[in-house]
C-alpha cells in the first residue's frame, strides 16, 4: 500500500481550510509512506474486496472498464475506505491483544460460541 502525494497538492484552495489535510502537508514523506505499509495483508484484503464491492468488479479480460464518478462521491469512497482500514486495524490489534491474554484456544472457543472472553 502506497500513499499517494500528488492528491495534497491538488485543490489547494478547497484543502486551505482542512486542519487534517494540512496536518498530512506538515508530515515527512517517510512518516507517512511508513504508516500506509504498516496495515497488514489481511487488512488491504478486506479492504480492496470492500471497495471492489463498492465500484463494481467485472473481469477485466471480458469487459474493457471505466468508472466515472465526481469528487464529492470519489471522496466519500476514500473516506469509507480509512474508516474501514483504521477499524480493521483496530479489531486487529484487539485480537492480538486477546489472543496474547487469554491464549488462541480460548478465543478459538468463545468465537465458536459467539461469546466474548470478557464474558467468562
Amino acid at each position: 500500500m502506497i500513499f499517494n502525494f500528488d492528491f495534497l497538492d491538488s485543490e489547494q484552495q478547497n484543502q486551505d481550510c482542512n486542519d487534517l489535510m494540512q496536518y498530512l502537508r506538515e508530515q515527512h514523506p517517510e512518516v507517512l509512506s511508513r504508516i500506509a505499509q504498516s496495515a497488514s495483508p489481511e487488512v488491504k484484503q478486506i479492504i480492496s474486496q470492500n471497495v471492489q464491492g463498492l465500484v463494481g468488479m467485472l473481469p477485466t479480460g471480458d469487459f474493457n472498464i471505466k468508472v466515472t464518478t465526481d469528487k464529492e462521491n470519489l471522496a466519500h469512497l476514500l473516506a469509507s475506505a480509512m474508516m474501514t482500514g483504521y477499524f480493521l486495524c483496530q479489531m486487529e490489534k484487539r485480537r492480538d491483544l486477546e489472543e496474547s491474554v487469554f491464549g488462541s484456544d480460548s478465543l478459538n472457543q468463545t468465537s465458536e460460541a459467539g461469546e466474548s472472553p470478557e464474558s467468562e
